[in-house]
């Protein structure tokens, strides 16, 4: 008996050990910014589950990816980012094998001008195609194999677009055979483009526009999202206004709200859940949860609920759902993790928590645990639990400078930090 229950012990060990590399094999790949559903969760699992005794190893670093805060994207063994060199803005592919760059693209004859200098666009991997946006509002498809360009345009020519005062900083949703991306402008709030061509389908009027009194007039900081929320499929933003919503089929304006929007800066991307949208942004503002309804066609976003910033607000680094909950950092630049339960809008733990770290936090979710990426490059476990706060560890990775502002990515059992023109790659396997 004793011998039979030790076999069988062996055996489900060994198949414990071969499920998560199937997995990591199947989820390798971290196409566009914030991962394969724009949300900032990684489904590979058999990760290292705490960082307490055995912390992450770092396997190597790499450079060349130029000064930015632009996260990665990764499919097979390229990487793709963007940053700035001396001759301008451009399009990096790192080799992971070979460990040094592919190839590079410019796309801006020179830096662009704005504060915190620095690429700001995760490109959007679409079969062999690339997708960017540059700090300057430039948009382009490339050959995401040797960095031929295809086509490119600037929203700020086109679409009448202000360059926001830290620069353009959308990652382009790739939706079938469309980009779609935001200028916030009075000719469009958002863009439509047929992805091979560059050539509109259509574009959102904002000249007669009723979105509200706070902001500004500009595309914001977050990126687009597909929603399809209250029977309508449609594209949601955080554009200067507050938040959008606009019918995918034609471009117009289904809903707006403007009571989120700041005069300074409105960067998370919001989160959907079914027929319920949570947006925040920080300066002082709060967050809200919205309800979409459809009443003969015609889409309404009402308020279920406003919390003040001194009970949530996210500055940058974003949100993550697990379930009913919501995890993030709190507090204008301070970082502070929390939990907060979507529909009531009830603090379950945090905001007054942090033993480890500084400044904001960008946040990604990998196998029942948040990876918080700290502006001082600290990097902290916390385990996704609503009923707790639990660290489950923390480390200082090989090389810090400046912001620590690029979300980290899990990939193929790896943890990949982008810190301005240095790579760094680590091991996440038990």
């Amino acid at each position: 008996m004793f011998m039979r229950t030790r076999v069988l012990t062996i055996v489900l060990v060994c198949i414990g050990w071969a499920i998560p590399s199937f997995a990591a094999e199947k989820d390798a790949n971290w196409p566009q910014w914030r991962g394969p559903d724009r949300d900032g969760k990684s489904t590979e699992t058999g990760l290292l589950a705490s960082w307490e005794e055995k912390q992450p190893e770092l396997l190597w670093m790499g450079e060349g990816l130029g000064q930015g805060y632009a996260s990665v994207s990764i499919v097979g063994d390229n990487l793709y980012t963007t940053g700035n060199f001396d001759d301008g803005q451009a399009v990096v592919c790192f080799d992971l094998k070979r460990k040094k760059v592919a190839w590079k693209q410019f796309l801006t004859s020179q830096v662009p001008e704005h504060g915190y200098s620095g690429s700001r666009c995760t490109p959007t991997v679409d079969g062999n195609d690339l997708y960017v946006e540059m700090s300057d509002g430039t948009i382009a498809r490339l050959n995401r194999m040797n960095g031929k360009v295809y086509w490119k345009k600037n929203l700020m020519e086109e679409y009448g677009a202000s360059k926001p005062q830290w620069g353009f900083a959308e990652s382009p949703l790739i939706d079938g055979d469309r980009l779609i991306c935001g200028a916030g402008s009075a000719k469009a709030l958002l863009v439509c483009l047929a992805k091979k061509s560059g050539k509109e389908i259509w574009s959102t009027p904002g000249a007669e526009a009723d979105l509200g009194g706070k902001g500004k007039d500009e595309a914001g900081y977050s990126s687009t999202l597909v929603c399809n929320a209250a029977g309508k499929k449609q594209y949601v933003k955080l554009i200067g206004r507050g938040v959008i919503g606009v019918d995918a089929a034609n471009g117009k304006l289904l809903w707006s709200y403007n009571p989120v929007a700041n005069d300074t800066a409105n960067i998370p991307d919001p989160i959907i859940s079914g027929d319920y949208i949570f947006t925040s942004t920080g300066y002082g503002t709060g967050a809200a949860l919205l309800h979409l309804t459809n009443n003969g066609g015609e889409i309404n976003a009402e308020e279920v609920y406003f919390l003040n910033a001194n009970e949530f607000q996210n500055h940058h680094g974003g949100m993550i759902q697990v379930g009913d909950y919501i995890y993030a950092g709190t507090k204008h630049n301070k970082g502070f993790p929390t939990c907060v339960e979507m529909k009531t809008g009830e603090i379950q733990w945090g905001g007054d928590i942090r033993p480890v770290g500084s400044g904001s936090a960008a946040v990604t979710y990998a196998d029942g645990n948040l990876i918080f990426r700290y502006q001082d490059g600290t990097l902290a476990l916390i385990e996704a639990n609503p009923k707790e706060y639990v660290l489950k560890g923390s480390f200082k990775p090989e090389y810090q400078e400046r912001e620590s502002w690029s979300h980290p990515v899990v990939a193929n059992g790896k943890l990949y930090l982008r810190e301005q023109d240095k790579l760094m790659c680590y091991d996440l396997a038990p």
